[in-house]
């Protein structure tokens, strides 16, 4: 079975202190639900029309895990504490089996 990924890229990050309760609750929701961070705030080398910003990259053991831990309840609280304003692309990416 093939595995799930969330993917997200925050183009700016203008006061990083912002996102200490969604981390927090988001962190939470995400080990609640199965995941596994592989990268977080790592060095990044941005190509063509990359984005060298923070980049997280989170592992489930399905595509279906990773989409239901974005629907529960806990990370939707997650989602409720990011700053108002805040740019961030997320996406949910099913792996090659």
């Amino acid at each position: 079975m093939p595995k799930g990924y969330w993917v997200s890229v925050y183009p700016v990050i203008s006061d990083p202190e912002l996102l200490t309760t969604y981390n927090e609750l988001a962190g939470t929701a995400v080990r609640a639900g199965g995941g596994r961070v592989l990268s977080t705030f790592g060095r990044v080398v941005a190509h063509e029309a990359g984005i060298a910003q923070r980049v997280v990259l989170i592992e489930f053991d399905s595509f279906e895990q990773a989409a239901a831990a974005y629907e529960s309840e806990a990370y939707q609280k997650a989602l409720a504490a990011l700053p108002e304003g805040f740019r961030r692309d997320f996406r949910i990416v099913e792996g090659i089996d």
